[in-house]
This record gives C-alpha cells, sequence and structure tokens, in this order.
C-alpha cells in the first residue's frame, strides 16, 4: 500500500493517493456508478443513489444521493469532469468539487482523490468548521474501501 497526502491550502485543495490493484478502467466503471459510491465512500455518509440517477455518469450528468449528516437529506451532483478511465469530478450546490483522477501502473493503479474547495461558495467556512480536515479523513477511508473491493489486504 502506497499512500501519500498534501493539503494545500493556498490552491484550497486536500489530495490523497493510494495504489489500488485493478486496472483503471474497473476503478472507473465502479465510480461512473453513482448506485455503487456507498460502496465505496469513507465518510459514512452517503447512504444510496436516489432512483433517477443514471446507470453511468458522463460528463453533464446529474444524480441525485440519500445522504445523513446528523440528518437525511438529498443532494444533487453535476458531473463537471470526465475523461474516460482517466479522472471524473462531480459538484453540488455549495460549489466544491469531488475528484477521482486514476494513473496506470504496472500492476495496477495509482488512485487520487482530491476534494477541492477553491470554488467553494464558502470556502472560510469549511476550513473554520472543519470540513476540510473530515474530508481528508474520509479520503483515506474511501481510498481503503477502494483497494479493499479490488481484492488488496489494508
Amino acid at each position: 500500500m502506497t499512500q501519500s497526502n498534501a493539503h494545500d491550502p493556498n490552491m484550497k485543495i486536500v489530495s490523497v493517493s493510494r495504489f489500488v490493484p485493478a486496472p483503471a478502467n474497473e476503478i472507473f466503471d465502479l465510480l461512473a456508478d453513482p448506485k455503487k459510491h456507498a460502496v465505496i465512500d469513507g465518510s459514512g455518509s452517503v447512504k444510496s443513489a436516489l432512483e433517477s440517477a443514471p446507470q453511468r455518469l458522463a460528463l453533464g450528468a446529474t444524480f441525485g444521493m440519500s445522504m445523513k449528516i446528523v440528518a437525511p437529506y438529498r443532494i444533487t451532483n453535476t458531473v463537471v469532469e470526465f475523461v474516460e478511465s482517466k479522472q471524473i469530478a462531480w459538484q453540488h450546490f455549495g460549489g466544491h468539487i469531488w475528484r477521482y483522477i486514476l494513473e496506470p501502473t504496472e500492476s495496477g493503479t495509482t488512485v487520487t482523490e482530491q476534494f477541492s474547495y477553491a470554488t467553494s461558495r464558502h470556502p472560510l467556512g469549511m476550513k473554520l468548521f472543519g470540513y476540510v480536515s473530515r474530508n481528508e479523513r474520509s479520503i483515506h477511508k474511501t481510498l481503503a474501501n477502494l483497494a479493499a473491493y479490488f481484492g488488496a489486504k489494508n
């Protein structure tokens, strides 16, 4: 397990990378299926995709998720970056972006998950209320879940 992380407060981005023992296209297929997001979610807040969610995401696609942080709620995301088997990102009304970057290696894929709050409507609030550090911890758990999904031992 190789893992690295960085938090660049100037760019307002948290970035964590981890090796996953699977081909990039298989990992991307999982990430592009909103119905599987709850399987790998490290935050514990993603419960399920709404029935209206597409089978597979594409650039510009919107998908709703049932969530729970203290109380249940629903959120709609829009795919804002999409490069088949390489990169996918989505954003909701708060403006921040969740991004996955896949880099194939000889024996699997280095997966980088990023939480970018540069485009957030309230970047200072994100930091002051602890969302940035909580999201960094959740990213580590999500990447561990993703690696485990593809058979890696933690």
